[in-house]
Parts: C-alpha cells; structure tokens; sequence
C-alpha cells in the first residue's frame, strides 16, 4: 500500500515536472518573451535610414541588436561605437561621402546619426557585392578586404561569388546570428 503510494506520488512529480517544463518552453518561445529578448528600439530611425539607402529594416534591426543589444553607448574593444558599432574611421568616411559637416567621434552615440552612418554602409557594401547578404555581413565584421580576399581563395570560394567557408570563426558565428536574428525579427515585429 505504501509502496503504491510511492509511485502515484512519482508519477504526480513526473507529471507536473513535465507540465511545468512543457509551459516554461511555451513561454519561453512565446513573442511576449522575444520581444523581451530582442528589443526595438529607434524603430523610426530604422526605417527612415533603411528606406533612404534600400535596405531591408529587418536586417537593419537584427545587426543593430548583434552589434549593441540596443545599447547606443556601446564600445568594443576594437573601439567600434554606438548601435551599429561603427568605427571612428569608417564613420568619419561616411560621414564626409553623405554630407554630415562636423562630424565629431562623439555623435556615434547619437541613434540617428549610427543608424544614418550604418545603412549608409550596408548600402556601400551592397554596392560592392550585389544582393548577397552573406558577403554583405561578413564584410561588415570582418573587413571588405578579408572577404574580397577569401572569395579570391579556393579554399574559401569556388566560384568567386560566394563563401563556401569563412576563414573567421567570429565572423562565421556573426553572420549566421544576423540571420537568426533577422527571422525572429520578421516574427515577432511583422509591421516593420
């Protein structure tokens, strides 16, 4: 009797464990929690600067929030700023090619300003590598150079067009976040 007990006892316990962990992963996949964890902010400034340079504002949101999180006083330990995590001398460069006249390392943490600076060049780099997003963000975290160089490599490109690997393991992890980042975005923010 007690024996049978014990084991109505566990298998309440495996019951509610399981209901407990099968609501806390509803939960967590649920759009209320996303949009918790993958915030947007400057929503106006996206789609403004998105429009302005014909980028897509989802993948303008999604690099924003690998980049920074959000935080437009962000500073890397490369010494990139601000939302898109522009460095001084790219942005500086922007900053003279689009007409922003005293453009001072400061006005990074400005959200219009990084936002303007960043869709400025993701449309450069779209420039230089028509409609392939992948070369697009991997040149955005690791250098135009090393990406022209890579698809120059046969061991990193055979066809010259695109990456069949990318030599950076930071820059491999980085475009395939953007790109996670960037469906997440397009469900939970359908009206972006």
């Amino acid at each position: 009797m007690q024996r049978q007990r014990g084991r109505k006892a566990r298998k309440i316990a495996l019951i509610l464990a399981i209901i407990i962990i099968a609501s806390g992963y509803m939960l967590y996949q649920s759009d209320y929690v996303k949009r918790i964890r993958y915030p947007l902010k400057y929503k106006e400034h996206i789609q403004r600067y998105a429009a302005e340079y014909s980028l897509d504002s989802y993948l303008v949101a999604s690099v924003i929030w690998v980049e920074s999180k959000y935080d437009s006083s962000a500073v890397s330990r490369k010494n990139a700023r601000g939302l898109m995590q522009l460095i001084p001398e790219t942005a500086r460069w922007g900053a003279e090619k689009i007409g922003i006249h005293d453009f001072d390392d400061a006005m990074l943490f400005d959200p219009a300003v990084n936002i303007r600076l960043g869709c400025w060049y993701l449309n450069y780099l779209f420039r230089q590598f028509p409609g392939n997003v992948q070369l697009v963000l991997a040149s955005y975290n690791g250098g135009i150079g090393n990406v022209k160089a890579w698809l120059e490599n046969k061991e990193y490109s055979t066809d010259g067009k695109t990456l069949d690997y990318i030599p950076f393991g930071e820059t491999g992890i980085y475009v395939d976040l953007v790109m996670k980042t960037y469906y997440i975005y397009k469900q939970i923010y359908p009206d972006l």
